[in-house]
């Protein structure tokens, strides 16, 4: 027999919506298929939300924990009216953009003082990555679902994606106009390959198909952020670091 869960199981409800729909898409996941992955009957699961569009809501909402999940009073909660998924994802788009190291770095002539290029490179690497892997059910609710939502594949795709490579590809042109870094390639592809990248490690990854990575350490389930982060900052720096720039590490 389906368990019952209390009102207070909402956050099980938003994990299991985000899993049903990364892995299927809007229009093939069922409101049945999210009730399967809790044990509940479809009947239950209405209790907490109204439907599939408002299962999909909440996961975009709640999953990353950026927004306090709703009283118990508010449930079952409601599909989100036309234009206010893409809201939620403009929104949150316009709050991290201007926090950015990335935009702190192009209101910026130069790295700071005492700071090379790649030291200053590594510090908008690392930061970018903690920022997507703080919103990766997000991300990846979006990048998988946005085909099936023109509002949301104009704000991800458009508004998102291209801004931030284009903004990436700018302080690469800057920074290596400047001497700071040696840019190896064509800028706007070296932009987007450092920019998917972060994107791969910090959200992609953790839906791999095929689980965790080969040749893990003794004892790891998967690799953690700080070390990615690590190899990523080395990586990116390294790779860019003119020849008299011996230190690629991020500045204490």
């Amino acid at each position: 027999m389906p368990r019952q869960m209390p009102p207070d199981r909402f956050a099980a409800v938003v994990a299991a919506s985000a899993q049903v729909f990364v892995a299927h898409g809007f229009q093939r996941a069922q409101v049945q298929d999210v009730a399967d992955v809790l044990g509940l009957s479809k009947g239950a699961l209405y209790g907490y939300a109204t439907g599939k569009l408002a299962l999909f809501s909440a996961a975009l909402r709640y999953a990353d924990g950026v927004e306090p999940l709703p009283d118990r009073s508010m449930l079952p909660v409601a599909p989100a009216l036309p234009g206010d998924l893409a809201a939620v994802v403009r929104d949150r788009l316009a709050a991290q953009i201007p926090e950015l190291e990335l935009t702190q770095a192009l209101l910026r002539d130069a790295p700071p003082e005492g700071v090379t290029g790649p030291q200053e490179l590594a510090v908008v690497v690392a930061d970018l990555y903690r920022r997507l892997s703080a919103n990766r059910f997000a991300i990846k609710l979006v990048d998988r679902c946005a085909p099936e939502f023109s509002e949301l594949r104009q704000v991800w795709f458009e508004d998102g994606r291209s801004l931030q490579m284009g903004a990436m590809a700018e302080y690469l042109r800057r920074r290596g106009g400047s001497g700071h870094l040696v840019v190896p390639g064509v800028v706007e592809l070296v932009a987007r390959t450092m920019v998917e990248l972060c994107v791969l490690w910090a959200v992609h990854r953790h839906w791999d198909p095929a689980g965790a990575p080969a040749g893990l350490p003794a004892g790891h389930n998967d690799f953690d952020d700080d070390e990615v982060v690590d190899m990523l900052t080395l990586l990116l720096a390294r790779g860019t670091a003119p020849a008299h720039a011996s230190d690629a590490r991020r500045p204490s």
